[in-house]
């Protein structure tokens, strides 16, 4: 079997592996299918053609984090109300992702995967076609339910169209456009929103689109779970109601005027998420596993990422804003600025491995964990004095911190989760990544608003823009309690690590 880096790839590798690309089958412990046919396509073929919808998605949300301040300039509506349009999107991924799953088990992979393909692009019209920001903030919200489907259900596709040999290659291959399309996305925003109109950010998604459900109907096997979960339609309502009416209350906290719904929104949800957690306790199989968090590894990373993950979400709305409205930038030229971070992100998918094995899982997240949001804290000090190299140097060093701590976050996740228990605690952490985010943009544009409103701007200034990233960055830095608490050896054996190794 061929290997990545000459090195033996374990099984509980294998099976770290298989939980990460799991991310759909995630309602109960679904049997996998192993044996393919021998008329299959090439793997590599398949993880590319799944890969069109990953892509697409990853260059949508950084094309459109580069063109927000245009598009508020259009709407006539303040740089952080404009947030709206992220939040909606994230906020359908943390709510849809979770029922995913089930809904490829109901109707098969192939076809969920293309039905999400077609709810993407249909969102994407009405984003293209939406004269005021109500109708976007609504069709962004429809984008993201196939997202939703898209993405995970497009892994659950990968996997069990995969002999498990090949999983590891595969899933290399998978994430491939995940890297390029953050890459790729600034550079695009800024050249559509300085020479075309900004609705063809949206348009973009038609051709890729359409091609990718041709693709899939073509060379993607249809593989079937041979049982499948009942639906936990209780719990999906209320993880959903109080999911959405938390992250709509604090959107709405720091706008002026909104004070009683956002109170209103915020006693909902709540209700509505404690209502869950008694229900969670009742049924065998809920919709997200709350036991999952007495795994100590399993809670200290949903307890870390979270707070690290608010501060990166915060960044692909404040940091195109700082350079367009601060800085007096174009579009096109943000652009080629904010891709910095995705320059060094890329970077260190190189590397992550070696460094994993020389410092260990906690040493690793406990000193990267706190540079990367100080890193970003000290991006809120940039100024036009500043040479543009060290401000591009800056961005890069932050992406590349912050691309190691996750990947050894969604790594370490699992390490002492039982196998029959990885599929629910894949849907369990890729929802909270999800909301995490959410909370991040909801986050960085609360402390914004609240910091114009204080010093009387009716326009973003840099000392706003500081504020905001370091009231996020001060969020981010409180991972460090929950990365201490990691055991000195664990994920020891994921990361080559032998006992002599460790200091």
């Amino acid at each position: 079997m061929k290997q990545r880096s000459g090195e033996e790839v374990t099984d509980r590798e294998r099976q770290v592996a298989e939980a990460i690309s799991d991310n759909a089958d995630h309602a109960s412990p679904v049997k996998r299918t192993n044996t393919v046919s021998h008329h299959s396509p090439n793997y590599r073929t398949v993880a590319l053609i799944i890969a069109c919808g990953l892509f697409m998605q990853n260059l949508d949300a950084t094309v459109l984090a580069t063109a927000l301040p245009t598009m508020a300039q259009g709407f006539g509506v303040s740089p952080a109300g404009i947030s709206l349009a992220l939040t909606s999107y994230l906020l359908a991924l943390a709510i849809f992702i979770p029922a995913s799953g089930v809904v490829a088990d109901k109707f098969g992979p192939r076809q969920t995967f293309q039905s999400a393909i077609a709810v993407f692009l249909v969102g994407s019209v009405a984003c293209a076609l939406s004269p005021t920001l109500s109708m976007l903030v609504a069709a962004r919200f429809l984008q993201g339910v196939g997202g939703a489907m898209m993405v995970p259900v497009g892994r659950l596709v990968l996997l069990r169209s995969v002999e498990k040999r090949d999983l590891v290659s595969a899933v290399s291959w998978l994430a491939m456009p995940a890297m390029i399309g953050p890459i790729l996305g600034p550079p695009v925003g800024g050249f559509i929103v300085t020479y075309l109109h900004w609705s063809w950010i949206f348009w973009i998604n038609v051709p890729m689109g359409l091609f990718g459900i041709f693709m899939v109907g073509r060379f993607v096997p249809n593989i079937r779970s041979e049982e499948a979960s009942p639906f936990d339609v209780p719990g999906f309502l209320l993880s959903g109601a109080g999911l959405g009416a938390v992250l709509f209350g604090l959107e709405l906290v720091s706008r002026p005027g909104h004070g009683q719904v956002a109170a209103s929104l915020l006693l909902i949800g709540a209700m509505s998420l404690c209502g869950y957690v008694a229900h969670a306790r009742r049924v065998e199989r809920p919709i997200l596993d709350l036991k999952l968090l007495r795994v100590k590894s399993f809670r200290l990373s949903v307890v870390g990422g979270t707070l690290l993950r608010i501060t990166h979400g915060a960044n692909p709305f404040l940091l195109p804003m700082l350079m367009q409205l601060a800085f007096g930038l174009s579009a096109a030229a943000s652009g080629m600025v904010t891709v910095s971070t995705a320059v060094g992100a890329f970077a260190m998918k190189s590397v992550v491995r070696r460094l994993l094995r020389l410092w260990g899982f906690r040493n690793s997240l406990s000193a990267i964990g706190l540079m990367s949001p100080l890193t970003f804290a000290a991006i809120g000090l940039i100024r036009p004095s500043w040479p543009w190299p060290a401000i591009i140097a800056l961005l890069m060093f932050y992406g590349f911190l912050t691309s190691l701590q996750f990947s050894a976050l969604n790594t370490i996740v699992y390490d002492e989760v039982p196998q029959e228990q990885l599929s629910r605690a894949t849907s369990f952490y890729s929802t909270v990544q999800q909301l995490s985010m959410s909370l991040g943009v909801v986050s960085g544009a609360g402390i914004l608003t609240l910091s114009m409103n204080l010093n009387g701007h009716t326009e973003p200034q840099f000392g706003d823009f500081s504020m905001a990233m370091w009231g996020v960055a001060t969020i981010g830095v409180l991972a460090i309690f929950a990365n201490l608490r990691f055991d000195p050896d664990a994920g020891a054996e994921m990361a080559g690590r032998s006992r002599r190794d460790q200091p």
